[in-house]
C-alpha cells in the first residue's frame, strides 16, 4: 500500500518496536532477528518503521545512494564531484525468499566484459537497501549460500562482485531485518550470531487488547489516510526522538562498571566468541541514548541481555530459547558498583517513559505492563520416570497397554545416510546434486541468463571460428554462441521421512531409550545437512503422522520425547502411511528426493495376515524406487533377523543401532586395519 500503517497504532509488542527503535538510533547494533507464529504484525512493524526514519540526502543521479557529504571513493558511479545532494525518504528494500545470487548483489554482464571490455554493471538489492532498511520475510527458508552473502555485507558495509577476475564493490550499509516463524525450521547457530539482536512476538491472550487490533486494523483499511493522518502527530514525535537520540549517541559513556557487567553477564551464560559483548554495549549505549541520558545504567545492560543474547544461547535446534531473568539478575548485582556510584542507587529513570511508540499514543485498554523482556516459553517437556529400570532387555507383551514416554539416550554424531545418484533438490549437505555451487564438472551452453562462464570451454568454442571472424592481432573474438555454462556438482537437502515402530515390542524401557536416542541423533544430522524431516509411528492398531514433513527439527525433537509406547505392532500400516506422505510431498516438491528410515525391530503382529501385508507394503516401496534405511532395533544374544528381511523386501540397508554412529566399532576396525597394513608397506619399502 502507498500509505503504510503508523509505527506508533502498532499495539504492544513492546520489544520488537524498541528493538527496531534501537536499530533506527544506532545501526551498529546490527539489525533484529524476529521470531513469531503468523499474524503477529512483524512485517507490518518493520515496513511501518521505514516510514518514521529521516530523510537522506544522495548524490544526484548515483544508483547507489552515496552521501555528498562523504561519498564513496570507490562508487562505481564515482568519482563525484563536490555538489549539493538531494534529499529522498529512507528506502525499505525487500528480499523475497527466491531472489537469485545476482538479484542480491548485482549482476555483471560477462559478454561485455569479454568482447568489449566494459566493465557493465547493474546493482542489486544490497545497493537499493544502503542506507536504508533491508527486510527478509522468512529469512530462515532463504538459501544458506544468501544468507552468507547478506550478512557479510551487512558486517563490512560493502558487498562485493566477483566474476571470472573482473571485481565491483560498493558501500552496502543497512539495517537488516528478518522475520521467521519457528516452526518451519531454525537457523544456524552461526548465522543467528550475526543479528545483533532478536525478539519473539505472540498474539496477545487479553481479549482487550485483540479487540483493540481489530478495530485499528480495521479502520486502517477503510481509510489508509485518515487513519494515518490520526498518528501524524505521534509519528512525528517519534522521528524526532529518533533524530535526538543520533545526536545524543556519540556523547553517551560507556563505564567500566557498565562493561564489566556486560562481560560478566556473557560469561555467565557461555556465549560463545565476543561479538555478544560488543552488541550488548552498542545496545546498551543505544538505550541510554533513546532515554536521552549520558550514562549508560544496569537497567540498560539488563535490557541489552534481553534483546542480544538470547539466540546466541543456542548451540543446537533443540535448545529451548530464552534467558533464565533471575540468573540474570543476580549476575547484574554481583558485578555492579558495590557504592552504587553507577546503575545501582542511579536515578529511577525509565529508558522510554511514553514505550517505544513514542509519547503521546492513546493508551490501550488491557494492554500488558512491560517486563523489559520478551516472554520465554517454558523448557516443558514429557514427564520423566526417575525410577531406575532393570538394564536387561525384558520385552513386554506384545499386546500390552500403553507405557508412559521415555526419555531419549544422549544423542551421538551419526554416519551419513544418502540418496543415490545425483538430484537436482534444494541445496544442503547430503546427498549429490546439480547445483549452482560446488565442485566444476563440466560446461554447456546457458539456458538463459549467463551466471557462471566456464572460460577454458568458452575460449574452445571461440578459437576454431576465429579465422572466418576476421581477428585482427592478438585479441580473442568472442560472440554470445561461443559462452559456456559451468555445470558444477554439490549437495541437496532431502526428505528425511522417519517410521518409528512404537510397539509393545519395542517398549523395554532401556531399548526404547537407545532408540529415541538414535532417532534424536539423525535429526540433529537432518539439522546439520539441511533436510525437512517428518515423523510417522506405528503401534496398537494403526499408524499415525506425528510430524508432518517440516524443516522445524525441534518440533520433531519433541514429538519424538512424548512418543509413547505399547500394544501390538502393524508394521504394514506404518509403511502405507509413509507412503501416503512421500506420494504428496512428491506432488508438493517434485525436486526434493526422499529417504526413508524405519526404525524397528521387525516384527508385525497387527490385524490380518500382518506378516504378508507388511511384505507387500514393504515391496511397494522397492517398486518406486524409494531410499530406504532400516534401522534394526533387536538386542541380546537371541535375534530373529526380522529387519533384516523386511529391508530386503524394501530394496533397504539395514543397519543396527550400533552402526549407526559414526564412529562405529565397525568403522575402528576398518581404521585399524587400514593402519596396520600401511605400517606393513612402510617396513616392507
Amino acid at each position: 500500500m502507498s500509505t503504510p500503517y503508523p509505527f506508533t497504532a502498532l499495539v504492544g509488542q513492546d520489544d520488537l518496536r524498541l528493538a527496531l527503535l534501537l536499530n533506527a538510533v544506532s545501526p551498529a547494533v546490527g539489525g533484529v532477528l524476529v521470531r513469531g507464529e503468523k499474524g503477529t504484525a512483524k512485517s507490518t512493524a518493520v515496513r511501518a518503521l521505514s516510514a518514521l526514519l529521516p530523510a537522506v540526502d544522495v548524490v544526484p543521479g548515483c544508483r547507489f545512494s552515496c552521501d555528498p557529504g562523504a561519498p564513496d571513493p570507490a562508487c562505481p558511479d564515482g568519482p563525484h564531484e563536490a555538489a549539493p545532494g538531494a534529499p529522498r525518504p529512507a528506502r525499505m528494500v525487500e528480499l523475497p525468499v527466491g531472489a537469485s545470487e545476482d538479484r542480491l548483489v548485482g549482476a555483471l554482464d560477462i559478454e561485455r566484459a569479454l568482447s568489449e571490455g566494459v566493465k557493465a554493471f547493474e546493482p542489486g538489492l544490497l545497493a537499493d537497501a544502503h542506507r536504508g532498511i533491508l527486510y527478509v520475510d522468512e529469512v530462515n527458508l532463504l538459501h544458506d549460500h544468501l544468507v552468507d552473502l547478506l550478512l557479510d555485507a551487512a558486517a563490512m558495509g560493502a558487498s562485493y562482485v566477483e566474476r571470472e577476475g573482473v571485481s565491483v564493490r560498493h558501500a552496502a550499509r543497512f539495517l537488516l531485518v528478518g522475520t521467521m516463524n519457528p516452526e518451519e525450521g531454525e537457523l544456524r547457530p552461526q548465522l543467528l550470531d550475526r543479528f545483533g539482536l532478536t525478539v519473539e512476538v505472540a498474539a496477545s491472550r487479553e481479549p482487550d487488547q485483540r479487540v483493540e487490533v481489530v478495530r485499528r486494523r480495521l479502520a486502517y483499511d477503510d481509510q489508509p489516510e485518515a487513519f494515518a493522518a490520526r498518528w501524524a502527530e505521534d509519528e512525528g514525535a517519534v522521528r524526532q526522538r529518533i533524530v535526538a537520540a543520533r545526536a545524543l549517541l556519540p556523547s553517551v559513556r560507556l563505564g567500566d562498571a557498565a562493561l564489566r557487567q556486560i562481560a560478566a553477564t556473557c560469561a555467565a551464560f557461555e556465549v560463545d566468541g565476543m561479538r555478544a559483548d560488543i552488541v550488548m554495549a552498542r545496545t546498551a549505549t543505544a538505550l541510554a541514548a533513546w532515554a536521552g541520558r549520558e550514562d549508560v545504567l544496569a537497567e540498560d545492560v539488563r535490557q541489552a541481555a534481553l534483546l542480544a543474547l538470547p539466540h546466541r544461547r543456542r548451540r543446537n535446534p533443540f535448545d529451548a530459547p530464552g534467558l533464565d531473568e533471575d540468573k540474570l539478575d543476580e549476575t547484574l548485582e554481583e558485578f555492579g558498583e558495590p557504592d552504587g556510584a553507577e546503575g545501582s542507587d542511579g536515578p529511577e529513570d525509565d529508558p522510554d517513559p511514553d514505550g517505544p511508540g513514542g509519547g503521546g499514543q492513546p493508551p490501550q485498554d488491557g494492554g500488558p505492563d512491560a517486563d523489559g523482556g520478551p516472554d520465554v516459553p517454558s523448557q516443558g517437556g514429557a514427564a520423566e520416570d526417575t525410577q531406575e529400570d532393570p538394564s536387561s532387555d525384558t520385552r513386554l507383551p506384545s499386546g500390552g497397554g500403553e507405557q508412559a514416554p521415555v526419555s531419549a539416550a544422549e544423542p551421538f554424531r551419526a554416519k551419513l545416510l544418502s540418496v543415490p545418484g545425483t538430484g537436482a533438490g534444494a541445496a544442503g549437505r547430503r546427498s549429490r546434486a546439480r547445483t549452482e555451487h560446488g565442485r566444476t564438472t563440466g560446461a554447456r551452453r546457458p539456458q538463459g541468463a549467463l551466471t557462471k562462464l566456464h572460460l577454458a570451454a568458452t575460449v574452445q568454442a571461440a578459437a576454431p571460428h576465429q579465422r572466418a571472424r576476421g581477428r585482427s592481432g592478438r585479441g580473442l573474438v568472442v560472440r554470445r554462441d561461443d559462452l559456456r555454462q559451468t555445470t558444477r556438482e554439490g549437495r541437496e537437502g532431502n526428505l528425511v521421512l522417519f517410521v518409528v515402530d512404537a510397539s509393545g515390542s519395542m517398549a523395554a524401557r532401556q531399548r526404547m531409550s537407545a532408540v529415541k536416542g538414535a532417532v534424536l541423533s539423525l535429526l540433529l544430522d537432518a539439522y546439520q545437512r539441511r533436510d525437512k524431516v517428518g515423523l510417522v509411528t506405528f503401534r496398537g492398531k494403526a499408524a499415525e503422522v506425528a510430524l508432518p514433513p517440516t524443516s522445524s527439527v525441534d518440533t520433531a525433537a519433541a514429538r519424538l520425547e512424548q512418543l509413547p509406547t505399547g500394544g501390538r505392532t502393524p508394521l504394514a500400516a506404518g509403511l502405507l502411511k509413509a507412503h501416503e506422505v512421500l506420494r504428496v510431498e512428491r506432488l508438493r516438491d517434485p525436486s526434493r528426493r526422499a529417504l526413508l528410515v524405519v526404525v524397528t525391530d521387525g516384527r508385525a503382529t497387527g490385524g490380518a495376515e500382518p506378516v504378508a501385508l507388511a511384505t507387500r507394503a514393504a515391496r511397494l516401496h522397492a517398486a518406486e524406487g524409494t531410499a530406504a534405511v532400516v534401522v534394526d532395533c533387536e538386542s541380546g544374544p537371541v535375534r530373529l533377523g526380522l529387519a533384516g528381511q523386511l529391508a530386503a523386501d524394501m530394496g533397504a540397508t539395514a543397519v543396527t543401532l550400533d552402526e549407526l554412529r559414526a564412529d562405529s566399532i565397525a568403522g575402528l576396525v576398518q581404521d585399524v586395519r587400514n593402519g596396520q597394513q600401511h605400517q606393513y608397506a612402510r617396513r616392507v619399502a
